[in-house]
Parts: C-alpha cells; sequence; structure tokens
C-alpha cells in the first residue's frame, strides 16, 4: 500500500524524502486563486521518479453553483489543471464536489457536474483522471452526505469518474466512518484514494480542520479500518510539516504490516 503526503509545491519529492512517503499530493497554482499552473522545472524529475504523484484543484473550483462567474470558469481551471497534472505524470487530479447556493435544488449543481464531463469529453478528455472528494460541510454540498453522492454518481459515473473518500471530511460531514467504506462502494463501485486525516471538531460539526491522528477527535484505529477496506493509496494531509505528518506515515506503516 503506498503511502503519502501532501506537500508544499516547491520541493516535492524532497519533501518526500523527508516524510518516507511513497507518494507525494501537491498544487500546482495558488489553492485560493484561478490562475493556470505554470510550467515546472522539475516535471522531467517528477515524471521519472519512483514517487507517485497526485495533484490537488484549487480549492475555488466549484463546477455545481449556478452562478456562471464561478462555473465557467472553474470548468475551464479544470480541464486546465488535468492537463498540467499530466506533464507532471500525476496519478489523479483531486478536486472537491462543490456545492449550490442556499434554497438551490441540488439537481441542478449535479447536472453542472455531468454537464463539466461532457464539456471535458468535447474538449477531448481530462488529461488526468479526476477523483471527486467528500466535503465536510454545506447543507446543498454534493459530495457531503452519501444521499447526494448517490445522485452525483448517477450523473457522472458513466464518465469513468473516480473517487476521494476523506477520513475527516466524512467524520465532520456527519457519515459514520465505521462502514463508510461499503456505503460509498456500493454507490461509486470504488475507492481511488484515500485522505487520511483525523479532525480538530465533532462529528457532524461541519468544520474541515485537518488533525493528526494523535491529537485529533478521530479513534486513530478507525482511520486504519477504513484505510484497510478501501486498499487504495493513502495522503495524509495533516499539520507539522514532515514531523507531524512522518509521524502519521509511520503510525500506518506499523499498523497496515
Amino acid at each position: 500500500m503506498r503511502i503519502g503526503a501532501h506537500v508544499d509545491p516547491a520541493e516535492p519529492l524532497a519533501a518526500a524524502t523527508e516524510r518516507g512517503a511513497d507518494l507525494v499530493q501537491f498544487f500546482l497554482s495558488d489553492p485560493q486563486g484561478y490562475a493556470k499552473p505554470e510550467e515546472r522545472s522539475d516535471a522531467d524529475a517528477l515524471r521519472g521518479s519512483e514517487t507517485d504523484i497526485y495533484i490537488h484543484a484549487p480549492y475555488l473550483i466549484n463546477v455545481a453553483t449556478l452562478n456562471n462567474r464561478i462555473r465557467i470558469p472553474s470548468r475551464k481551471l479544470l480541464l486546465t489543471h488535468a492537463t498540467a497534472a499530466a506533464t507532471v505524470g500525476a496519478k489523479a487530479l483531486i478536486v472537491h464536489g462543490g456545492h449550490v447556493d442556499k434554497g438551490t435544488d441540488l439537481a441542478k449543481g449535479i447536472e453542472n457536474w455531468r454537464k463539466t464531463f461532457t464539456y471535458a469529453a468535447e474538449e477531448g478528455g481530462f488529461a488526468t483522471p479526476v477523483l471527486i472528494e467528500t466535503t465536510a460541510g454545506g447543507d446543498n454540498a454534493c459530495a457531503r452526505k452519501l444521499d447526494a453522492l448517490a445522485r452525483l454518481w448517477e450523473a457522472v459515473g458513466e464518465f469513468d469518474a473516480g473517487f476521494c473518500l476523506d477520513t475527516c471530511h466524512a467524520h465532520a460531514g456527519g457519515e459514520d466512518l465505521l462502514d463508510i467504506v461499503d456505503r460509498v462502494k456500493a454507490i461509486t463501485g470504488r475507492i481511488d484514494l484515500v485522505h487520511a486525516n483525523s479532525s480538530k471538531d465533532p462529528f457532524d460539526s461541519g468544520r474541515d480542520r485537518h488533525e493528526n491522528f494523535a491529537a485529533g477527535t478521530i479513534d486513530p484505529e478507525l482511520i486504519v479500518a477504513v484505510i484497510r477496506a478501501a486498499g487504495a493509496p493513502v495522503v495524509v494531509e495533516t499539520p507539522g510539516g514532515a514531523d507531524g505528518q512522518g509521524a502519521d506515515i509511520r503510525y500506518l506503516r506499523e499498523r497496515l504490516a
């Protein structure tokens, strides 16, 4: 099982070595902006590395919204990031499920997700597999609650959409981790990546605040059980830099050995 961490994009391979990681995840541009990714001077090294590469799309991307000034740039930026992710040999591009505004029918947001995949297909397809990630908050989110996820997958499953399960997001979003892998796979048929994070906040808080395993509100053994059941590569997105993430990676390796 491949285990790694979300790291600063400056020197991701060095960060992997510092943490003893098999894989790294990072951003290609400002996660809070709409800037296009710039060409990376280390692209050849990343493609040729034995360290697996995953790219996280900017947080501002929301292809579900009915706001044209957000949805259309988001759709284009997602396609651009998938193309850029391919240049560094990324296994996948992870993007949050997004949401619609209060009072808006969620079905319209889900239809916008379908239109996103249709748009990508018309443009030649996503150059890197896209994994839709669970989110922690929002009553109008497309991937917080599993009943909404089921509706989303009816719309996008045929496009071979991938899925990323975040343990902190699921916990904060009010979904029990005890049997979540079985319930998710019953909907999506797959889990392509696990974001293994504890939470600073209690169950169903709706708050997306990651914590290290030893200090969080989620039983670390429950996180291990989720990973074991999912059988997918793992990214820790916990705080503490190389020391904190390195400790979490070692914990997982010891328990999963």
